[in-house]
């Protein structure tokens, strides 16, 4: 795990969403973790904390990514449309302080060895970094040949994913399939103490949601055992997810993506949550993430490739901003999906808020709710907008980018 165990700051006059508004406070952070949020504080000179004056800024809790192909993702355009890893800056510069790795299509060039090697490199450079085991296909291509074993004796495996339904390239498993899959990760999760989440990825098949729900009414397996994300693709596809939560179940909106939706072109992320929020679908439901690094391929009718976008991390806080900014909902409300959300269904129990003995993933947001300042635990990664901590092998020109 990354730590600030050398760092010791003390951040003042920040107003502070936990995600809960508390007003103004100091906040003093050292060895990586929270140790004092008070409305005064004065360490005197024992310490001699790096001071921050963070007047007429929010601070907020480090946002959790839970969807990131940190090994790039792609290849459905053949092999030159396969997308690169995922550098570090790309993902703290949108104030991104915890990633969860997956696979995804391409789960033959792109293995789990090499996915969780790529998230060790990551902590070690500054950043905490979880993953998922296997990819789109079932059976699950696992590293120690069991789902079970895999999230019980592996301590950067919190689940399964993103395994792929209602999609022409997913494997096209039955609903007996992915119960075992979810009767697998629910007991690895339960002997773990880990979420055993089963992250699945949601393609534009007319069976929508269809098997979760016949899993959850059918077996003892409960809905809140799957997060199913991509559900704003399309306009059916997006009914039956708010009907879904609505249900109990947890949904998952992709911010690199907008879908043309009737009569609404475009439709945006922050927009989607305001539409399931008036459709009395609980906040406490929602999470945002990026699918980040991944390829946002574009198909026709016949299911040709067309052409292939790069979805983006910082894309997860420009969905909360459009949110809290252009559809009007409260900056405490819209901030759940991207930090205390994520952090409660996949039991990431020192993420996600701003509390005393938590985590110091922090974030500084200037008036005009962009990122100013990133700390990952305890250590600051970007300041004033700018990069501190660049990855391993960021070269010149990314770095001024």
């Amino acid at each position: 795990m990354p730590d600030g165990s050398n760092l010791c700051t003390l951040i003042k006059h920040a107003d502070v969403f936990t995600p809960e508004p508390v007003g103004k406070k100091d906040v003093f952070i050292a060895s990586g973790k929270i140790i004092a949020i008070q409305d005064s504080i004065d360490l005197g000179s024992a310490l001699d904390p790096e001071i921050i004056d963070a007047q007429g800024k929010l601070l907020v809790p480090g946002f959790i990514d839970s969807h990131v192909h940190i090994l790039g993702g792609g290849g459905e355009g053949s092999y030159k449309t396969r997308t690169p890893e995922i550098m570090l800056s790309d993902i703290t510069r949108g104030g991104v302080t915890t990633v969860i790795g997956c696979l995804g299509t391409d789960g033959t060039t792109r293995t789990m060895t090499n996915l969780i090697a790529k998230a060790r490199g990551l902590e070690e450079e500054g950043i905490t970094c979880f993953i998922y085991t296997g990819s789109y296909q079932v059976p699950v291509r696992t590293l120690t040949g069991s789902i079970q074993d895999d999230i019980v004796l592996i301590d950067k495996i919190i689940g399964v994913g993103e395994i792929a339904l209602s999609d022409h390239r997913s494997s096209q498993p039955t609903v007996e399939d992915i119960a075992k899959v979810a009767a697998a990760a629910r007991v690895g999760g339960i002997l773990s103490g880990k979420a055993g989440i089963v992250n699945i990825h949601m393609g534009d098949g007319t069976r929508k949601l269809s098997f979760l729900e016949e899993i959850a009414e059918n077996t003892e397996i409960p809905i809140s055992q799957f997060v199913p994300t991509h559900v704003s693709r399309n306009p059916d596809l997006w009914a039956s997810a708010i009907d879904y939560a609505k249900r109990g179940g947890f949904i998952d909106i992709t911010t690199s993506i907008t879908r043309d939706f009737p009569d609404n072109k475009g439709i945006s992320p922050g927009a989607i949550l305001k539409d399931a929020m008036d459709h009395g679908v609980p906040v406490e439901n929602m999470t945002f993430s990026s699918d980040g690094q991944g390829s946002l391929p574009v198909f026709n009718e016949k299911g040709e490739f067309i052409r292939l976008g790069v979805g983006k991390v910082t894309s997860l806080f420009d969905g909360v901003r459009d949110a809290i900014l252009r559809q009007n909902v409260p900056m405490e409300i819209a901030l759940k999906v991207i930090t205390t959300n994520p952090a409660r269904i996949l039991k990431l129990r020192q993420k996600g808020t701003i509390a005393v003995g938590k985590d110091a993933d922090l974030v500084l947001l200037n008036e005009n709710l962009d990122v100013d300042t990133v700390f990952a635990t305890g250590r600051p990664m970007v300041r004033d907008g700018e990069v501190l901590v660049h990855g391993t092998f960021e070269d010149e020109r990314h770095k001024s980018s």
